[in-house]
């Protein structure tokens, strides 16, 4: 039989973790796979860009989908289990779930629409019909989604990890971002311990003609920072001498926290989970190219004669 789609994969996935135990993925994709009863051709026919197995990769999607709509959960990495919505899902005896049924949850329909990554202010859905557009669009969309996708992943793998090492990765991607030159030269993370509410310092230039100091909460990521958090960023600048400060967090920040500003010449940028995932993904912190496809187009300069 032909492989299936994603979304044929969906109800099954569900299905196959209904026990409320947690299932590695590895062997959630024999389960389905003995489920479907492909074969072994089936099962290792790779993407046409060679770097993954096609059923590796529809049930990815469908455990992220089902994850977006808050169906299951990744109690550990490379884990998942079944959720309490899950479950009555289930005791719906629907008889299938694909994309539609899973925009009646609010979480999954945040997720298909996605920020427009040269305009944060426009958003754009997510759809998988391609009648009304252009292959561009299509692909456009396609890059969005997957972009999304390991937005999530990333926040899931800094959650997995130790506060220190957080405090690591917000440094280096400052040091990514073209601060102070080397990471050696540039930017250390201060010691846990009695460090006044600044979790890292780093050069604003390669000459240290200022410095610029972090602070960075790794909390849950449905959790929002507030404004007395911020306020004691300040007070601990002030501390210093510092002036400027980057308060990154893999939670939200909430709106009294955005509106806040000191009534002095102290400037604080505020990073979220999203806009941290972003960068990270922007700066190649963290991830890796798995494949690139150029777009090209007729050259008419070329061909003209004239």
């Amino acid at each position: 039989m032909a492989i299936p789609t994603y979304d044929e994969f969906m109800y099954p996935l569900l299905e196959a973790i209904s026990d409320g135990n947690e299932y590695k993925f590895r062997d959630l994709i024999e389960i389905l796979s003995e489920k479907f009863e492909l074969t072994e051709e089936e099962k290792t026919e790779l993407l046409p860009s060679g770097q993954q197995a096609i059923v590796d990769n529809r049930i990815g999607w469908a455990k992220t989908y089902l994850k977006k709509a808050g169906l299951l959960i990744y109690p550990k990495r490379a884990r998942v289990k079944i959720t309490e919505r899950g479950k009555e899902v289930l005791k719906n005896n629907v008889d299938r779930i694909d994309r539609d049924y899973l925009m009646q949850f609010d979480e999954f329909e945040k997720f298909q629409t996605v920020k427009n990554q040269d305009d944060s202010e426009n958003t754009q859905e997510l759809k998988n019909s391609e009648e009304d557009s252009t292959p561009e669009e299509s692909i456009e969309r396609a890059y969005l989604a997957i972009k999304a996708s390991l937005s999530d992943e990333l926040l899931n793998k800094i959650m997995d990890l130790s506060p220190v090492f957080f405090e690591r990765l917000v440094v280096d991607l400052i040091v990514k971002m073209g601060y102070g030159g080397s990471r050696k030269d540039a930017g250390r993370a201060t010691k846990q311990s009695n460090d006044g509410g600044i979790d890292g310092i780093i050069k604003e230039d390669k000459l240290g003609l200022d410095e610029i100091y972090i602070q960075a909460k790794r909390w849950d990521q449905d959790g929002k920072v507030g404004r007395p958090e911020i306020q004691k960023f300040i007070g601990a600048l002030a501390g210093e001498g510092a002036k400027k400060g980057i308060f990154i967090t893999t939670a939200k920040f909430s709106r009294n926290a955005k509106e806040f500003a000191p009534r002095n010449e102290t400037k604080v940028v505020l990073i979220d989970g999203e806009r941290l995932t972003d960068l990270m993904i922007e700066y190649n912190l963290g991830v890796s190219t798995q494949a690139s496809y150029s777009l090209k187009r007729l050259d008419s300069d070329y061909f003209d004669e004239e």
